[in-house]
């Protein structure tokens, strides 16, 4: 039998260990979990002087520590904030399995090990120097979930491995969503309209509106090239900004509402929808397959954006 041991109650980089020991070491996906109390091994059994590699034959079982024992995996023997258990695991997985077969992606390979990186700052409680560290926006996150649900169902340690390893998936997903959409970025058409500069992109990637808007674009249209649907999104107003010269651009109050009236003119046949909130305008949508996408092109849309 294949096991994976690591310590009770387990944080976010004994958990992420064993999702990627999981997850990408070919026939250890249906691995058993054990969990022992923080520091000590499987069944009591000591490290053998001579073990190598982190895989231990253990009465007849192979079995991996992670963020425990002492064993290849487990970082408490080192003083370095730049290593935790879930890099250790990675580096192994990969000169191991990833690397030496070439059985990812580099654009998989490329989000683990961002995602990782941030697992390795995290279990340094590095998250202190984030912006803003206190605000409530830091607890809709894996930290906030993982100690959430130790409070709500305490001693199931199996639940938290099953439960944040899902969210470690969507999570790489998400991750390999914005490397593709970084990508994309640099192939998007600028175009200039009174309230700031503005870019278009003609991609399945969603992923690019939120990008954009993060990199200060007022205006960020996309459409599918596959659906033909169209999204525009405005940047909302931060209240909170002060400017000095009535002539500042970068947080004006930007209201959709001419161009859904002009694009609605131009293409009467297709489905616009105007949020209540102005700033987000809608040519077809996965929640609606009922609404009908336009006729016209991205360069079409981008000039009616450039005379509002």
């Amino acid at each position: 039998m294949k096991i994976i041991v690591t310590h009770s109650s387990p944080d976010l980089d004994a958990v992420s260990s064993v999702w990627v020991i999981k997850k990408f070491m070919p026939g250890w996906e249906s691995a058993k979990v054990e969990f022992v109390p923080a520091g000590e091994r499987f069944k009591n059994v000591v490290l053998a002087p001579n073990q190598r590699g982190p895989i231990e034959n253990i009465n007849n079982d192979e079995v991996i520590h992670v963020d425990t024992g002492l064993g290849p995996l487990d970082h408490h023997q080192t003083a370095s904030d730049k290593v935790c258990a879930a890099s250790l695991t990675l580096d192994f997985v990969k000169a191991e399995h990833l690397l030496r077969n070439q059985a990812i992606s580099p654009e998989k390979l490329s989000a683990l090990e961002r995602l990782i990186k941030i697992i390795v700052d995290i279990d340094h409680f590095k998250e202190v120097f984030w912006e803003n560290p206190v605000a409530d926006y830091h607890d809709f996150s894996l930290i906030g979930i993982l100690d959430g649900l130790k409070i709500e169902k305490p001693d199931h340690d199996e639940f938290y491995v099953d439960f944040m390893s899902r969210n470690l998936d969507a999570l790489l997903h998400e991750f390999e969503n914005k490397i593709w959409a970084e990508k994309e970025i640099g192939k998007g058409i600028k175009f200039k309209t009174r309230f700031g500069e503005g870019i278009g992109f003609e991609t399945i990637n969603d992923s690019v509106i939120k990008l954009a808007q993060k990199k200060g674009y007022v205006l960020v249209v996309r459409k599918d090239p596959r659906k033909g649907y169209v999204r525009i999104k405005a940047r909302p107003r931060d209240e909170s900004m002060v400017f000095e010269k009535p002539e500042d651009t970068k947080n004006v109050d930007i209201d959709l509402t001419l161009t859904y009236e002009k694009l609605s003119k131009v293409d009467p046949q297709a489905t616009w929808f105007l949020h209540v909130g102005k700033k987000m305008l809608l040519n077809g949508s996965v929640k609606n397959p009922k609404m009908k996408a336009t006729r016209l092109s991205l360069s079409d849309i981008i000039k009616v954006l450039e005379t509002i």
